[in-house]
């Protein structure tokens, strides 16, 4: 069978035309042997073309299984009829892992890796060229090859234009090329489809008797089929930055460079067979395959201690920390199965990774919070990964660590947003960069992005383009929308080249555009991480990554560990600072006052501005209708307003049934149990494997396939493909239809946006947190959420009247008061006011603000005081004064900024530096019109986006709501 042995994808970033996925299933059709993924200086796509052929081979073995058991259907195919397309396929295409190496001094050369030697030199070279040069870009020399010769298989391409003598390019580094790969190089074959490809071979093959080396025949195809001719032209004039027409050479001269079947091959190479025959032997040699990745853990142990027994010594000394009074017994049993278990899989190093990490960020004072599917349990809650005690849930720690499903742990830390970079350099100081790289993520082409770059590509005017992206969800929507939204906007959709445009937008969604890193997935391994995987420059500065993602190291079983960034954890620990300088009251996440009535009556008044997960609108909206009264509650609260449950009409049914307004019924007691804590109704993603296995009779294999299925924002949704396999099970084990219907319509829901319920544990836990600080020390509370902006919902003007209208005395930004941060001072009645700070000055930068506050002693006294003692620069002075901080000195906005503009010069001059109180300068005194009220607050949110004057609405209120305000308000001085 014949074997394509250079296929280029589309994660040859704007060049290829099909996804790695494609190719195998079109390998499979066309019945080719093995087919080489061969991206430029990349393996981005390899995983993918890995799954997709796994997934081939397991839906081949279900089909012939399932033949063995009942025969085949219908009467047999006649001998001299050719089977269709949807013939059944026996035959599974072997993916062989390649690249395609771009160098600088010499052409390209396809790479293929024979054995697990070769895979490991093959990342080493492409990290040299990756780490060398900046994102997205790779700078390779002949000489990075040369110095990674064991296990390759080489390709030599010819230039392709310039054919006379062109291909001897490659005489004066034989030699070098000889000395290290004698015997395991080919020279490339190609055809151009210009009509002069016979000519071609004719010459390549003399090339080849002279360099020595025998020919290799391929189609190097960008695409897998001839349909994606066009898409291939567009995606060069994006890369280009051209429209279509204006391609000239770089445009493709018809739909001929697709993959190819046998036969097609053997037509294109007459007289050249042999060189279709080498690549068959040589794809025989090519033994390697991404199952043989062996991922190692990093070992944690020491030389005293095996990491098994480490663990065990960690984990006992936080029970004593965690219960100082004596652990309950069910609790200490708890703790033994899950060491033990977790010896059983050997999982040890990856929980001392974490919990090395978490020891790390508590030595720094950095708060974090462990959430996911391990984080949930009691060894994790004893390390200190996580506060949320495991007695609080009903979960089960085999449901996450599992003997049957050989899953990895999955453990996301969250740290404080603004200071999750020293957790990260911590890692990379740690375990080293050649072993610890961040994942990549793949941006894919979306709806707005497609539609401007393709219509670019297709010379359409910046005005229809934004019209076009104006009506996105029109044209992404219910069928028979696009037409219509056309019309509306003024365009013709019956127009040629609007329509082609439109298809080449919908073909293009879900192309990969480009990687960048993931949020903050790491991979630790024990041995070099460049020899697993190649390593690249990350855009920002100090950060390494891979270039897998997620879905790609979850395929291969590569364990990760997500060190993610929240914003309400830096609010969390900054309030914890407050309240330790204020109140002598040192509190952390776990030694909260739990169940405080106060904080459920606050949370079921929907009072909620800023606190974390339930400050939205539909969140404040259903608080009164849910009324939280303990913690469980708050865990259900997380989960229940999300697109999933709601897409899913799992909503109004839960509360229903909550209210006692709706019978709470199962359909047999095996549903009962995996659904009576919420109710009867799935709200958590746990619960939608748990229907599928109990109920639909699921495999394990299977549930594993749904789950994956059910990823958040999962790029590519495919939970409607067990649509048929649930109904069938769910009615082979007694169900109604209509019950089975609304089941799987709910899991469906959770393709959308779903959260598991460890997730939403911890998640619940910030809530509580951050409510109890809100209901007991709202300054406090407000006082930190201003300086860990930006983050939430809530504009700071918001989140000051909401902090007023709780009692509290908020003071304006004052040039001898403030500080760089909002702090909290004395009131004078016994109480703390909150005195705004310089950081909510727009362009005013921190170090301006502690050149300021440094140098202020006793306090300034007027504006060219300031300038003299500090040394700020007169725009600074502008910032200032338009915010209004000189009133303490009795200076209007007006007056400041007047003085203000007076001062020209970055610093005093030498004859006028010392303060002579206007002995040389008589100016007269300046009489400015006063300021209104309406015209201060509109200066006040120009300069700090909120004003503690006057609500904007104020000024409008005689006209919202007739008789109820004063008109004149806004024209009245603000004395």
């Amino acid at each position: 069978m014949y074997c394509e042995l250079s296929a280029l994808s589309n994660f040859t970033f704007l060049t290829g035309a099909s996804h790695p996925e494609e190719y195998m299933e079109r390998a499979c059709e066309l019945g080719l042997g093995a087919i080489a993924i061969a991206d430029d200086n990349s393996v981005a796509g390899i995983v993918r073309a890995h799954t997709q052929a796994k997934s081939i081979a397991r839906q081949v073995k279900e089909r012939m299984d399932w033949n063995d058991q009942h025969g085949l259907i219908g009467p047999p195919r006649p001998a001299n009829c050719r089977p269709p397309v949807s013939f059944p396929v026996a035959h599974i295409p072997r993916l062989i892992p390649a690249t395609r190496l771009v160098f600088k001094d010499t052409p390209p050369i396809t790479v293929l890796p024979e054995n697990r030697t070769g895979w490991r030199n093959l990342c080493r070279i492409l990290s040299t060229g990756r780490l060398r040069a900046e994102k997205g870009h790779c700078d390779l020399w002949l000489t990075d090859l040369i110095d990674w010769p064991d296990g390759l298989q080489l390709i030599l391409w010819p230039p392709e234009r310039h054919i006379k003598g062109g291909a001897r390019v490659w005489s004066s580094h034989m030699p070098d090329l000889t000395r290290h790969f004698a015997g395991r190089m080919h020279l490339m074959m190609h055809p151009l489809y210009n009509g002069y490809d016979s000519e071609r071979f004719a010459s390549l093959t003399k090339v080849a008797q002279e360099l020595g080396i025998p020919t290799l025949a391929s189609a190097a195809p960008r695409m897998h089929h001839g349909g994606r001719w066009r898409l291939a032209d567009v995606l060069s004039a994006i890369r280009l930055g051209c429209r279509v027409e204006q391609l000239g050479r770089a445009a493709l001269p018809n739909a001929e460079c697709r993959l190819r079947s046998k036969a097609e091959m053997q037509r294109l190479f007459r007289g050249h067979q042999d060189a279709i025959t080498r690549a068959e032997k040589l794809a025989d040699r090519l033994s390697f395959s991404l199952d043989e990745l062996r991922y190692e853990y990093p070992n944690e142990g020491t030389p005293e201690e095996t990491p098994a027994q480490r663990l065990e010594q960690f984990a006992r000394k936080g029970l004593k920390w965690r219960y100082p009074y004596g652990a309950p017994d069910h609790v200490r049993d708890m703790l033994q199965h899950e060491l033990d278990l977790i010896a059983k899989l050997k999982y040890e190093p990856y929980f001392l990774t974490v919990n090395d990490i978490v020891t790390f960020a508590r030595s720094r004072n950095i708060l974090c919070q462990g959430r996911g599917s391990a984080a949930n349990s009691v060894v994790c809650y004893c390390l200190g990964i996580t506060s949320v005690s495991p007695e609080i849930g009903t979960m089960v720690f085999e449901r996450f660590v599992s003997e049957a499903r050989d899953e990895p742990p999955d453990i996301d830390v969250d740290f404080e947003h603004e200071r999750r970079e020293e957790v990260i350099q911590h890692i990379y100081e740690t375990y080293g960069r050649h072993k610890a790289g961040l994942c990549a993520t793949v941006i894919h082409y979306r709806g707005k992005r497609a539609i401007r770059e393709v219509g670019r590509a297709m010379g359409l005017s910046e005005d229809t383009i934004s019209g076009l992206s104006s009506q996105l969800w029109g044209f992404f929507s219910a069928d028979g929308m696009e037409d219509r939204r056309m019309r509306e906007i003024g365009l013709n959709p019956d127009d040629r080249q609007l329509r082609l445009t439109m298809e080449l937008v919908q073909e293009i969604v879900g192309f990969p555009r480009h990687l960048s890193q993931h949020v903050g997935g790491f991979v630790i391994t024990q041995d070099r991480l460049d020899e697993l995987v190649p390593i690249e420059n990350a855009t920002m500065d100090n950060r390494t990554v891979i270039c897998w993602d997620k879905d790609d190291i979850d395929s291969l079983g590569i364990l990760k560990i997500d060190v993610l960034s929240l914003g309400m954890l830096t609010c969390i620990r900054k309030a914890f600072d407050l309240l330790a300088i204020h109140h002598g009251a040192r509190h952390t996440l776990a030694n909260l006052p739990q169940e405080d009535e106060n904080v459920y009556d606050m949370l079921c008044r929907a009072d909620s501005i800023g606190v974390f997960q339930v400050e939205s609108r539909a969140q404040m909206n259903f608080l009164p209708r849910m009324r939280p009264r303990n913690f469980y509650d708050l865990v259900i609260e997380v989960a229940i307003i999300r697109p999933g449950p709601i897409q899913g009409d799992m909503v109004h049914p839960y509360i229903r049934r909550r209210n006692g307004e709706e019978q709470i019924a199962f359909p047999s007691d095996a549903l009962g149990k995996v659904l009576g804590k919420t109710l009867g109704v799935p709200l958590f993603q746990e619960q939608a494997m748990q229907i599928a296995i109990v109920g639909a009779g699921f495999t394990p294999e299977q549930a594993d396939r749904l789950r994956r299925s059910l990823a958040t924002f999962k790029k590519h949704g495919n939970v409607s493909e067990f649509r048929s396999l649930f109904l069938r099970g769910m009615k082979r084990n007694g169900y109604d239809d209509m019950f089975a219907e609304r089941c799987f319509s709910q899991i469906e829901g959770f393709g959308s946006y779903g959260f598991p319920e460890s997730h939403a544990a911890s998640f619940a836990l910030l809530v509580y947190a951050s409510a109890w600080i809100k209901c007991h020390h709202p300054g406090i509370f407000a006082c930190a959420l201003l300086n860990s902006q930006p983050m939430g919902f809530y504009a700071p003007a918001q989140i000051v009247r909401d902090a007023r209208e709780h009692g509290v005395i908020v003071r304006p930004v004052d040039v001898n008061a403030s500080f760089w941060d909002n702090v909290m001072e004395p009131d004078g009645r016994g109480n703390l006011a909150l005195r705004l700070g310089f950081r909510q000055i727009k362009g005013l930068t921190e170090e301006d603000a502690t050149w300021l506050t440094a140098v202020r002693g006793n306090g300034y006294n007027r504006v060219d005081d300031l300038w003299r003692r500090a040394g700020v620069r007169p725009a600074v002075l502008e910032r200032l004064a338009e915010a209004d901080v000189f009133a303490s000195l009795g200076l209007s906005r007006r007056e400041a900024l007047w003085q203000a503009k007076a001062i020209t010069t970055p610093a005093p001059l030498p004859l006028f530096a010392q303060d002579i109180g206007g002995e040389l300068i008589d100016e007269p005194a300046t009489h400015l019109p006063e300021m209104t009220l309406g015209e201060e607050v509109v200066e006040d949110f120009v300069a700090t986006r909120l004003s503690l004057k006057a609500h904007p609405v104020a000024m409008l209120r005689h006209i919202l709501t007739p008789g109820a305000g004063d008109p004149s308000i806004m024209k009245k001085p603000l004395s």
